[in-house]
């Protein structure tokens, strides 16, 4: 039986594992720790400053403030984000709070709209914890504004529910978050579409765009087939810790690969493509309040 989601648990409105907002067009990594979002402040400093090294920059900057003697910096921790190469790193990141401090030190033309848009990204979270409905109708409208089909959105949506119940079931089974998580997840593509993500989105010229909003219909079917015959086998088999959950990843995936096989046979057609599903344009339609 399919365990109801807490507000924590719940699929981030844009994305990926670790999630990803846009201010301006510019993509800002974000993660969800002690229920709270911590923004990568290095995306921050680049939507701000159009640096060419805005990891260089900031660098500097908390150099700079640490010298002046600043309390800025104590608001900064380090946290697993995905860089552009796929590979989960540390990464200088600082809540709401925290990045309100910052910003006043980056002179910057977009600091104020940025302030009103970080102070909304904020009081969305905290309306997703009072009604956890609101995610998804932002989801929605997410996808909805980036241009994508009414049908491809459930299927997106479903997806997303089919990952976190996965997901449930590692953490419950002894699975060590991030890099594990991410091994059986590798396991589950190669065996589905012979490809591990990150080969995947190099396949489709992806860098830090998210692979499954970027997936023709047919291809999120094969990810969800996969996803869920890896749950049901975790389920059924009562798999324990990384070794066994590696090994359901592998069948799940197998069932979905052979699938995927059978079809391609009889339609005469590869289902992996390497066309992005948005338009060549990839040009964004505006959300009210997101370019504020």
């Amino acid at each position: 039986m399919t365990k109801k989601k807490t507000p924590a648990q719940l699929p981030d409105i844009s994305a990926d594992q670790h999630k990803m907002v846009v201010f301006k067009k510019s993509s800002i990594r974000r993660l969800l720790h002690n229920n709270e979002w911590w923004f990568s402040i290095a995306d921050v400093v680049q939507a701000l400053t159009d640096s060419s090294d805005s990891g260089a920059y900031w660098r500097k900057l908390k150099q700079r403030l640490k010298e002046e003697g600043s309390e800025v910096v104590t608001f900064c921790h380090e946290l697993k984000l995905q860089a552009p190469d796929g590979k989960m790193r540390n990464t200088d990141c600082a809540n709401t709070e925290g990045l309100f401090r910052i910003i006043q030190s980056v002179p910057s033309p977009k600091a104020e709209p940025f302030k009103r848009w970080l102070a909304k990204v904020g009081y969305e979270r905290v309306q997703e914890i009072e009604n956890p409905e609101l995610a998804s109708q932002r989801a929605r409208a997410i996808y909805q504004a980036k241009g994508h089909s009414p049908d491809w959105i459930e299927k997106r949506m479903r997806s997303i529910a089919i990952r976190e119940e996965l997901t449930d079931e590692w953490k419950n089974r002894g699975v060590q978050e991030d890099k594990q998580y991410a091994i059986l997840t590798a396991e589950i593509s190669k065996a589905a579409f012979g490809m591990t993500p990150s080969q995947y989105k190099k396949f489709k010229g992806l860098k830090r765009e998210n692979l499954r909003d970027h997936m023709s219909d047919l291809e999120l079917i094969f990810s969800m087939l996969g996803e869920a015959s890896t749950t049901e086998i975790t389920r059924n088999t009562d798999a324990k810790g990384f070794g066994q959950s590696r090994s359901a990843a592998r069948q799940g995936g197998k069932i979905a690969g052979n699938a995927r096989h059978e079809l391609e046979q009889k339609s005469g057609r590869r289902v992996v493509t390497r066309q992005n599903y948005l338009p060549p344009t990839r040009q964004t339609k505006r959300i009210e309040g997101q370019d504020e």
